[in-house]
């Protein structure tokens, strides 16, 4: 999911990073390269020791004008919730075996398993409605 991360630097400092669709969430690094990751490294730490709900992202417009969000950039960070109180639950489906194949080879091309693959692929779904 891509939420908006106002972004702010201050010379001879790490660059920052503030959700404002989680509050009390902020995350770090020392190159903008490393802020992802970062980034998903405190979505899943702020969330992961309760169970509070995960906000929908929002879009950095409905942001850009609050006083706390000045000086600095936005950026769309892709968190992925899946990170996030992910007990596994084993399924049973039924799917056209061409489709199944079809599904193994991208997923191999990727370097994920069938489940990952097809998780990824609904996440995607789902948040496309939204």
């Amino acid at each position: 999911m891509l939420y908006p991360v106002y972004v702010h630097k201050d010379q001879e400092s790490a660059y920052g990073a503030i959700f404002p669709d989680i509050p009390g969430c902020f995350a770090a690094a020392d190159t903008l390269d490393d802020l992802p990751r970062a980034a998903q490294e405190a979505f899943e730490a702020h969330f992961g020791a309760d169970d509070d709900p995960i906000p929908a992202p929002s879009s950095p417009e409905r942001w850009r004008n609050a006083p706390d969000y000045q000086g600095g950039f936005w950026l769309l960070v892709d968190l992925d919730p899946s990170k996030i109180r992910s007990r596994a639950v084993r399924l049973n489906i039924s799917l056209p075996e061409n489709l199944v194949a079809r599904i193994d080879a991208t997923a191999r091309e990727l370097g994920q398993s069938r489940s990952a693959f097809l998780a990824q692929a609904a996440e995607k779904a789902i948040q496309q409605r939204i």
